[in-house]
C-alpha cells in the first residue's frame, strides 16, 4: 500500500508488483497507474504471497477494505507526526 499526501489529504493506493522498488519508481515518475500520476508515493505497507494467484486475491481483498486501509494510513499519519 502506498500513500500520498497533497496539501492537507492522503490518499492511498494499493496494488501487486514482483518488483517493488520498479513499480514505487514508476509511479513516482508518473509512468505507473493513471491514479498515481502527479504525486509522490511512500511505502507504509507490503506484504509477501507465494503465489501470483494468492497476491492477487489479497490485493483485491485490501482495495476494497477501507477500515484496514483507513487504519494503515491512520497509522502511518501518527507515525509521521512524531
Amino acid at each position: 500500500m502506498l500513500i500520498s499526501k497533497k496539501k492537507s489529504k492522503y490518499f492511498s493506493y494499493v496494488g501487486y508488483s514482483k518488483d517493488l522498488k520498479k513499480r514505487l519508481y514508476l509511479h513516482n515518475t508518473s509512468k505507473g497507474a493513471k491514479y498515481t500520476k502527479g504525486k509522490k508515493w511512500k511505502l507504509i505497507y507490503k506484504k509477501g504471497f507465494s503465489t501470483k494467484s494468492i497476491a492477487l486475491k489479497e490485493e483485491y481483498k485490501l482495495k476494497n477494505d477501507y477500515h484496514l486501509r483507513n487504519k494503515l494510513k491512520r497509522r502511518y499519519i501518527k507515525d509521521a507526526e512524531v
